[in-house]
């Protein structure tokens, strides 16, 4: 299963140490999260119930004693011993061990669901921790251009090209940037936490993020088909499996029942009495039937499966709906993300372009720190906008590798 789970998130090929701290860290969910565990349990309950099914009803034991104990003629009768077991029709235990069996197939998908759906999540939760931290690693980059900018405005000062507003100017900036960095930083703690809770360790617990994402090229195909045999469906079809039995074993039940039995009664010897059977104990072997006469309740039953039928053939066809609109809304967010990407790369360039021009106007004296600062403020945005991009489209990636693999 973790094996699975690798191939089917873990080579998202951005970078190797990425995919191998991913895949770390999916190994230690499956493993540790207490949800995966609870639902397991669910399952090892279900399989026990195939045990519980595989046994007959109670056998029944009485015991009689005679306050005025009749005469008969070979004595007085004491106390009567009776036991008595019914056995229910040829195949009844076989067809409730079947019904067992595939409401345990209904669980097990319940495990495999929960368990993709962590996979999903510990993903995006690492996506998400990836965007913060180049976000934070941008900031600085960008709060220590704008040092350089700052000592360069102080030294225009110094020969009159520019004016204690520009650094003022400059130094507001470095704040709000300073502010967005640290207000990313408890950002980043807090999404720390959630991951480390999905894998189930204490929340300051480090997680390491090494590498840079990258877009993947455009060349992965899309089968939609493989939706069939997704759990949240196939759970339906086990469901669907379920009832076929159920009504099976409804049949069965509307059966006559048979039921073997023996009574005995113990007899004392009549007194100043001498014949062969004088005292002998009373063995009575019995047969007996059971039959549903008013079987009302087993025709309702039957009605009951049908339609039950009916809903989860509808309730599997709207999670189809369901997933295939996710698959669709998923592939065309990763599609743009990826167009976002390409555009924001276009801009950044253009933008260092026009720094570099900027900066060079200081040797011509004609530098303008307004302009630097515009400047500055978009190329910030274009790189924001790229991280943005690159989360948005592993995102996406990760709910279509959720729906079609």
């Amino acid at each position: 299963m973790k094996k699975l789970f690798f191939i089917l998130f873990g080579v998202l090929s951005f970078s190797i140490s990425n995919a191998q701290q991913l895949e770390t860290l999916i190994e230690e969910g499956l493993a540790n999260n207490p949800e995966i565990q609870i639902f397991e349990l669910k399952y090892q309950v279900a399989k026990e119930k195939v045990n519980e099914a595989n046994t007959l009803p109670n056998t029944q034991i009485g015991l009689g004693y005679f306050v005025s104990e009749p005469e008969t003629r070979t004595g007085a009768q004491r106390f009567k011993v009776s036991a008595k077991q019914m056995l229910p029709s040829f195949g009844s235990i076989t067809a409730r061990e079947n019904y067992a069996t595939s409401l345990a197939d209904a669980v097990y998908e319940d495990v495999v669901i929960a368990k993709r759906k962590l996979v999903a999540s510990i993903s995006q939760s690492y996506y998400n921790l990836y965007a913060l931290k180049e976000k934070q690693t941008v900031l600085k980059e960008n709060i220590e251009l704008l040092n350089t900018y700052e000592e360069l405005a102080l030294t225009t000062i110094e020969v009159g090209k520019a004016s204690v507003v520009d650094v003022l100017r400059l130094q507001m900036r470095q704040n709000e940037l300073e502010q967005l960095k640290q207000i990313l930083g408890q950002d980043y703690l807090a999404g720390q936490t959630l991951l480390n809770k999905l894998l189930n360790r204490e929340k300051n617990s480090k997680i390491l993020i090494d590498s840079e994402l990258t877009m993947l090229p455009e060349n992965t195909l899309i089968n939609s088909g493989n939706l069939a045999l997704h759990p949240e469906l196939l759970k339906y079809e086990k469901l669907y499996q379920s009832v076929e039995k159920s009504e099976l074993l409804n049949q069965k039940e509307s059966n006559p029942m048979f039921g073997i039995g023996l009574d005995y009664i113990a007899v004392s010897e009549r007194s100043n009495m001498s014949f062969s059977d004088n005292g002998k104990d009373i063995v009575m072997p019995m047969v007996s039937i059971s039959i549903p006469i008013f079987n009302n309740k087993y025709k309702s039953k039957t009605k009951q499966n049908e339609l039950l039928q009916k809903e989860i053939n509808f309730q599997k066809q709207n999670k189809l709906n369901r997933l295939e609109t996710v698959l669709d809304k998923a592939v065309k967010k990763s599609n743009s993300a990826r167009i976002s990407y390409s555009t924001q790369a276009k801009n950044l360039k253009q933008a260092k372009d026009a720094e570099t021009i900027l900066v060079k106007n200081y040797e011509t004296g004609t530098i303008d720190f307004n302009d630097i600062l515009d400047i500055q403020e978009l190329q910030l945005k274009f790189q924001i906008n790229q991280i943005e991009s690159i989360k948005t489209y592993y995102l996406q990636t990760t709910i279509i590798n959720y729906l079609t693999n």
